[in-house]
């Protein structure tokens, strides 16, 4: 009996730790979904953050900018293979149609923060502001999450 208590309240925690780490915000018609950021070394001049973005109206919009105080600039971007090689590159907007989950992840979509001023350290949270053209600006924070392992190296599901 105390074997099958200890495994339920194993189970529990796991739960709850996970819905504690989940973050969610909604502006006009999108939703935001968990953003969190990977933590960095000390002195890496750049960042990874990552979030998903659903869009719940019927009009199309675009992410067209970020920012935040943690870094001299966000930057959106996109990873792809070309030729065997993964590459990076800027994008001018992300777009969101109506009723479309996008999903900003390591190895695909997703913000560089450029310049950092301080370390990104586990456990921490940093401001970021998305701006959208249709819907406006919303502040969110960034949820630091370790270097390795866990969130960092897959996709959140919401």
């Amino acid at each position: 009996m105390q074997h099958v208590l200890a495994a339920l309240l194993a189970v529990a925690a796991r739960v709850f730790a996970g819905a504690a780490l989940a973050h969610d915000y909604q502006v006009a018609d999108l939703a935001v979904g968990h953003p969190y950021a990977r933590a960095t070394p000390p002195g890496a001049p750049v960042g990874g953050a990552y979030l998903t973005l659903d869009n719940k109206g019927a009009r199309a919009d675009k992410l067209l900018r970020a920012s935040s105080p943690a870094a001299d600039a966000v930057e959106l971007h996109t990873m792809a293979m070309d030729a065997g090689v993964m590459r990076m590159h800027a994008v001018p907007a992300i777009d969101i149609a109506p009723g479309q989950h996008v999903e900003l992840v390591p190895g695909g979509l997703h913000l560089m923060m450029v310049g950092l001023r301080h370390p990104l350290v586990a456990g921490a949270r940093v401001p970021l502001r998305l701006t959208f053209e249709h819907a406006g600006s919303v502040d969110v924070e960034l949820s630091v999450e370790p270097m390795t392992g866990g969130a960092m190296s897959m996709p959140h599901a919401n």
